[in-house]
């Protein structure tokens, strides 16, 4: 038999086995699945001949399992074709996709590696349910040519589980396999840091340019010889309003290695002294609700204000601009609202929405979660409530003071009703103070008898604790899952109706009360809630797991999870992908700088205003810097975010590690991210991408610069870095 007869046969057999061979990887359509444990199934003798056929497109809850949660394991068998060992490294790379949400890989009974813990690890369980899984597999653990045994143990809690986002791929590993090239900020500058598991001979080049101009500043080119398993590094200065790039290559691979980072830089013009409206174009409030408005105008203080056209029963504190009362008459009522200050005045035309529908646009404030965690205490929501005002973003919007978890006391009163810790002495009096500034008070419970916390829960006594927040002048209600998951799981219904059933039943209790309260529904997009939560009138609801400061859970969070989300968005119903994480976040004590570069703090502000996501600050606002005041105080930005069509955007443009999203915006304009996703800056032809989604114009508007700016330029997006424009 021919050589390329043995190649025909070979991919015969491959593809009768579901897979597809390229020249550089092996693309694994299905395998076998069984629920449970057993250390055996990791080894290439054991029979799996009775397991379940998969694709590995398929959740667990969509193969036939009672209950998603637990241990399941995967067993792949494939011949791995000793093509792909042949090139300049001997080795080969699994690639899994996604997880959820933790795994051991072995390879013919070899662990390949590992992510996330397992419940019976030191440290109990702990997830990596959105990371990719890329493991390299030492060649000598391979029967090239013949049968192997790829088995996977996967530990899933929460629905979906296991492999279901497409192929396992076995592929030829790149540079970036065996060797990391990062920048790790120091005292005076960055250390440029490369590290390898592979003998490596080749050139580092460092460059150093400006961050508003682009212009090239500083060149170097340095020779590199790394022994295997070793670090080298480099010391490189990083100067404010520079971008310091670092570029690694080994003339065994064709690719190469890039790391950037930039000083953080500002984008955002300067507001000007005189007075300008900076906030929403509309308000909805029930009839006979109370009306909680503060007028976001910025410009030098003092000021005076006035509002033309206050419907009956409708009041002005014309000192602070805070709107207060009620209105009994079902309506739209047109008004302007002005501010003057030594400096000038100015005014805009603002619709009170008097009817059934709270929540017009997306809510903008701050939760105390990604600061104070369970150190939050009464004391310290004050204070940032002050800083909200005192710094100028309540100029911009930012209206919500949210408490999270931790503030509920240990037992509830003999009749039954909730209770504030000694940490909160007097709710009502928060409430009031809130309110007198213009500023709404929003509230943290879970469907469950215990929060995630592990404080007292709204179980069996939703109705109490709707009147017990009304009492205090809540305005948002923040339920968490959490708590809810044992209830869950105790009962046999894995329904839709069963993920609905807690949310409607404290949505009756909330609109029986008599004023509005905004209804927050956090369950991490289980059940796909963005096809119910407008049933049961929640306002918004969450669509993914926590987010953290890492480019990885932006990247899940914002381009995995909210792709396709659109239809489901609208005035009084928003997708929610989560509290922003810009600023001084990590939780109590160990609050730290934001660990996303501030290319990545430019993506995130700028996706979640295309998404009319919730603008919920999750930072210590007392200690905010100039860089992140300007990041979320861009009037241009946040109007989009704003926008009273409440369009979100939609997904229309992948390609080679760039996205492109838009929406519709009420002035029939279009609002419209470019986004480079990849590890390397990417020069783009601004009226080509804008072509690519059917738009044209003869100029578009820099969001961030608040200018505009030609269509027939060529404009270099930073890495993970973002050009956001208005297209008119």
């Amino acid at each position: 038999m021919t050589m390329n007869q043995v190649r025909i046969l070979l991919s015969a057999l491959l593809l009768l086995a579901g897979l597809t061979l390229t020249a550089q990887e092996l693309s694994i359509g299905r395998g076998r699945f069984q629920k449970g444990d057993n250390p055996a199934w990791n080894t290439f003798s054991f029979d799996d001949n009775a397991w379940q056929e998969v694709t590995f497109h398929q959740p667990w809850e969509e193969l036939g399992l009672e209950s998603a949660n637990g241990i399941g394991w995967y067993r792949i068998h494939v011949v791995i074709p000793s093509s792909l060992k042949k090139g300049t490294v001997d080795a080969i790379m699994l690639d899994l996709g996604a997880i959820d949400d933790s795994d051991q890989t072995w390879v013919n009974g070899h662990l390949a590696g590992k992510d996330g813990t397992f419940p019976e690890e030191p440290g109990g369980y702990s997830s990596e349910y959105g990371k990719r899984r890329y493991y390299v597999v030492d060649p000598r653990w391979v029967n090239w040519d013949r049968d192997n045994v790829i088995a996977i143990r996967v530990y899933n809690y929460g629905d979906p589980g296991g492999l279901y986002r497409g192929d396992v791929k076995i592929v030829k590993p790149s540079l970036k396999d065996f060797a990391k090239l990062s920048l790790v900020a120091g005292d005076s500058g960055y250390q440029a840091v490369l590290t390898t598991s592979v003998k490596t001979t080749g050139t580092l080049q460092i460059t150093v340019s400006d961050v508003m101009t682009g212009n090239l500043e500083k060149s170097e080119t340095r020779n590199v010889r790394l022994s295997a398993w070793k670090e080298k590094q480099f010391f490189c200065p990083l100067a404010p309003q520079k971008r310091l790039k670092v570029r690694y290559s080994d003339p065994r691979f064709p690719e190469v290695l890039e790391a950037e980072v930039c000083a953080p830089y500002i984008l955002t013009p300067p507001a000007p002294a005189t007075p300008r409206y900076n906030g929403p174009l509309v308000f909805g409030v029930r009839p006979g609700s109370p009306v909680v408005f503060r007028l976001a105008f910025s410009g030098e203080k003092p000021m005076k204000y006035a509002v033309e056209g206050l419907p009956e029963g409708v009041v002005l504190d014309e000192d602070k601009g805070v709107l207060s009362g009620s209105c009994l008459k079902e309506g739209d009522y047109p008004l302007v609202v002005k501010a003057t200050n030594e400096k000038g005045s100015a005014h805009a035309a603002f619709t009170l929405k008097v009817g059934t529908q709270i929540g017009l646009t997306p809510p903008m404030g701050w939760n105390s979660w990604n600061c104070w965690a369970l150190s939050v205490s009464q004391e310290k929501v004050m204070a940032s409530a002050a800083a909200l005002i005192n710094k100028g973003l309540a100029d911009y919007g930012y209206s919500y003071i949210n408490i999270d978890d931790a503030w509920e006391g240990e037992e509830r009163t003999p009749e039954g009703y909730i209770q504030a810790n000694e940490k909160f002495p007097d709710m009502k009096a928060l409430g009031d103070w809130l309110h007198s500034n213009g500023l709404k008070f929003g509230i943290y419970s879970s469907p469950g008898d215990y929060t995630c916390g592990g404080y007292l829960g709204s179980l069996d006594h939703e109705k109490q604790d709707a009147e017990v927040w009304n009492s205090w002048g809540v305005d948002y209600l923040k339920y968490d899952w959490c708590g809810y998951s044992k209830v869950f799981e105790a009962g046999r219904d894995k329904s839709e109706a069963a993920y609905i059933r807690p949310y409607l039943k404290m949505q009756q209790f909330l609109r029986e009360q008599p004023r509005d309260i905004f209804y927050s529904l956090c369950q991490y997009g289980w059940g796909k809630v963005w096809e119910w939560g407008a049933f049961v009138d929640a306002n918004s609801w969450r669509t993914s797991h926590d987010i953290v400061d890492t480019w990885e859970s932006l990247y899940v969070t914002g381009f995995e999870r909210q792709p396709g989300l659109h239809p489901y968005a609208g005035p009084g119903h928003w997708n929610d992908p989560d509290m922003l994480i810009v600023g001084k976040v990590g939780w109590s004590s160990s609050l730290r700088d934001s660990r996303l570069t501030p290319d990545e703090q430019y993506t995130h502000i700028s996706l979640w205003s295309l998404l009319a996501a919730n603008m919920l600050i999750g930072c210590d606002i007392a200690q905010i810097d100039e860089f992140t005041f300007n990041l979320l105080c861009n009037n241009e930005v946040n109007a989009v975010n704003q926008d009273i069509l409440g369009h979100q955007a939609h997904q229309d443009v992948v390609e080679d590690g760039m996205q492109i999203w838009s929406r519709d915006l009420y002035d029939g304009g279009h609002a419209v991210g470019i986004f480079n996703l990849n590890e390397a800056s990417v020069p783009v032809q601004l009226d080509g991408a804008l072509e690519k989604i059917g738009l044209k114009a003869d100029t578009v508007r820099d969001l961030w610069r608040q200018k505009d700016i030609p269509t027939d330029a060529i404009y270099v997006i930073p890495p993970h870095g973002v050009l956001y424009v208005r297209v008119k």
